[in-house]
């Protein structure tokens, strides 16, 4: 099958999911377990990174000049809280940076930061918190402050 049509036939997939899930959400009050699915696709999309293979340890895509990145998406609220956390960072497996995709309700694309290795890992193993110390999962807020905002651009 040719890679345009693949692509689209991709995105209309990943649209019926989208819808599927907040469907379930709004009958259930649970989450689907779609976000990062959909986080690796739409940053693969827009930032034109490359997808590892399925169950890839340590890093989900690659960029351009071949650095391995790990994808953490969140879906937040509409009036998000403190405490909301990326998932589990492994500072044992092989990647470059972390690309966070923060999404919507909806599961749109709100913004993405990306965060270098010796940034994360300085992050994640600085004193203080268990779940952050233990599990490598650091705060939204904690990412953003290491990180870089990579898209949507700001053209000034």
């Amino acid at each position: 099958m040719e890679r345009s049509a693949v692509d689209n036939e991709l995105q209309e997939i990943l649209a019926a999911a989208k819808d599927v899930a907040i469907r379930f959400k709004k009958l259930t009050g649970k989450p689907l377990g779609i976000t990062g699915e959909i986080a690796e696709f739409t940053a693969a999309k827009l930032l034109d990174l490359k997808l590892a293979g399925a169950r890839q340890a340590g890093y989900d895509a690659t960029d351009l000049a071949g650095r391995k990145v790990q994808i953490k998406g969140r879906c937040l609220p509409e009036r998000p809280g403190a405490g909301q956390r990326l998932g589990s960072i492994r500072l044992d497996y092989e990647w470059d940076s972390v690309l966070l995709v923060l999404l919507d309700e909806r599961f749109e694309v709100i913004e993405m930061w990306e965060a270098e290795r010796p940034a994360v890992e300085r992050a994640i193993l600085a004193p203080g918190s268990k779940a952050r110390n233990e599990r490598g999962a650091l705060a939204v807020t904690k990412f953003k402050s290491i990180g870089t905002k990579v898209w949507p651009v700001n053209k000034h």
